[in-house]
């Protein structure tokens, strides 16, 4: 339930509403702090706290012995919110703003990330009671180049559970599993160099790689990985710098990489000058641990990233890098180049979260819940037709083709006017050949509104 305003936000919201219905207007000196208070009927130092903090938003100023003054433009008269255009392409940045509307009201079932309630959030409030504890430095200063110590002691001993090899000092932490690729990217591509990805795959990856200027070539997935002969052909034809993949629990098919597959992607990559981004951020998902191109090739010309977004919090943005020493230590001059220092903050909360009592529960809890959430989901997609390409064997994510003559992006934009994101295909797919696939999210799709409204939406 929310609590009523504050009586110096009920201030700040009359100041602020004043402005937009320009009674206010720039240059305009406000009401002294004593007719403020008389007129709202508040004391005078809830006022003169009002105002100090609309000083700090820039909405007013402070001008000595001549009072508080309006800020900034006259306000437009058309006062509504400015919402992401809904009848854009529905491209991968449509569905990325669509999911990132923060809409109470709207449901996501497109969306790859978790619900709210089903995230490790006590965790994370622990970790924020023990960073307030902490010393100055550690809430005032930059992190080290490669970041928080502990917290890559203990990416390692994780990495090594999944067979990979690496020290502390092969792991950089990023800002986010993001920006990890942005990294990469700015690292070791030039513009019109060529990338392979999987088709269909995260439609991050597509935005990201746009904006790099480089050229994408999609290789199709199959329910054991992406297709070796065509990886194969591709190789041959294209001469990539880059191929970015998931190996546990693709994303957006929930497929898992077979070591046969895995063996041939790395014995056709030798003698080229190909390097592979492995993307692993839905690894504590997994019930036993997929094969992992970057514990076959030794981190040799595999790279692993990672982040917690999706089991801990989006909102304590923290990722991380695996790679051989001289690539790290690259990454690193590159790291302090875009961002400096870097965000200690973020990991010395995250480190206080993973290595908390709680948190294997709080995942085994989570792989549970997801296991009984995707066999509902299927069911009631089974109700309107719509299958499943495979059934995962874990993870939220479901890949799921439409009825024959079905368009998933049509769909997607009758579903968005009746307050549902759905993910449609071509938004993971490079060769926009996914036009009758949605991709689901299992545990956002609990709700039978979602059914109901995407039912409307395949009639028309």
């Amino acid at each position: 339930m929310d609590l009523p305003p504050t009586r110096i936000a009920a201030v700040m919201a009359s100041v602020r509403a004043r402005i937009n219905a320009r009674s206010y207007v720039p240059g305009m000196r406000l009401p002294s702090v004593r007719a403020q208070a008389k007129a709202l009927q508040v004391s005078v130092s809830t006022v003169v706290e009002a105002y100090a903090r609309l000083v700090a938003e820039g909405v007013i100023s402070s001008r000595p012995g001549a009072g508080f003054h309006v800020n900034g433009p006259v306000a437009p008269l058309a006062l509504s919110g400015i919402d992401p255009p809904r009848d854009r392409q529905v491209d991968p940045l449509w569905l990325a703003r669509q999911s990132l509307e923060h809409d109470a009201r709207v449901l996501k079932p497109g969306c790859g990330w978790l619900p709210e309630d089903w995230m490790y959030v006590e965790g994370i409030r622990r970790g924020l009671r023990s960073a307030a504890r902490a010393s100055a430095t550690s809430l005032a200063d930059y992190a080290s180049p490669l970041g928080l110590p502990p917290l890559r002691q203990l990416l390692a001993r994780r990495l090594a559970g999944q067979g990979v090899d690496a020290a502390p000092e092969q792991i950089l932490l990023a800002e986010s599993g993001s920006h990890a690729i942005d990294l990469i990217c700015r690292f070791l591509l030039q513009p019109g160099d060529t990338v392979l990805v999987d088709d269909p795959c995260y439609f991050n990856f597509l935005a990201l790689l746009k904006a790099h200027r480089v050229q994408v070539v999609g290789i199709p997935y199959t329910p054991n990985g992406p297709d070796v002969a065509a990886f194969g052909a591709a190789l041959q034809a294209h001469s990539p710098r880059l191929y970015i993949t998931n190996s546990g629990l693709h994303n957006p098919t929930g497929a898992v990489l077979s070591p046969v597959t895995a063996h041939r992607l790395l014995t056709l990559a030798e003698g080229s000058d190909l390097v592979i981004v492995e993307d692993d951020l839905f690894a504590d998902f997994e019930h036993s641990p997929a094969p992992r191109l970057a514990a076959f090739d030794g981190l040799s010309r595999v790279i692993q990233i990672g982040s917690f977004s999706k089991t801990l919090s989006a909102a304590v943005r923290c990722g991380f890098i695996a790679a051989r020493p001289e690539w790290i230590d690259a990454l690193a001059d590159l790291k302090i180049a875009t961002s400096f220092g870097g965000g200690r903050l973020a990991a010395d909360i995250l480190l206080t979260a993973l290595t908390d009592s709680g948190y294997r529960r709080h995942v085994e809890t989570v792989r549970t819940r997801l296991a009984a959430a995707r066999g509902v989901t299927l069911d009631r997609l089974a109700t309107l037709g719509i299958q499943p390409w495979i059934v995962p064997q874990a993870g939220m994510l479901l890949w799921c083709r439409l009825p024959d003559g079905l368009d998933a992006a049509a769909i997607a934009q009758r579903s968005l006017a009746d307050g549902v994101v759905l993910a449609p295909g071509n938004a993971f797919s490079p060769s926009l050949g996914a036009t009758g696939f949605l991709r689901f999210n299992a545990a956002q799709a609990q709700d039978t509104r979602v059914f109901e409204v995407l039912a409307r939406a395949m009639r028309g």
